[in-house]
């Protein structure tokens, strides 16, 4: 089984106001990782290796990544770095 999820579902993840706080759209580094409970470098491992392409810019020095878009990816594609 090879399901996917749309981008109106991942959405719909953060409709509760707790969750929809705690992770607004636009994600920092550490909220990300806390997000998908992985350590913080490892957000940046992926950015660097270009696994995050679609799904974060940079605000300057600091990247952000769009919460529904790394979700998506995250979920339907993977995120498989070396």
């Amino acid at each position: 089984m090879d399901a996917k999820l749309t981008l109106k579902e991942a959405a719909a993840m953060f409709v509760d106001p707790v969750w929809a706080t705690k992770f607004p759209p636009f994600l920092t580094v550490e909220m990300a990782a806390e997000l998908v409970q992985v350590p913080k470098q490892t957000i940046y491992t992926w950015s660097s290796q270009g696994l995050l392409g679609g799904c974060s810019c940079r605000a300057g020095k600091y990247l952000r990544i769009l919460r529904d878009k790394f979700i998506l990816k995250l979920v339907n594609e993977g995120l498989h770095g070396e």
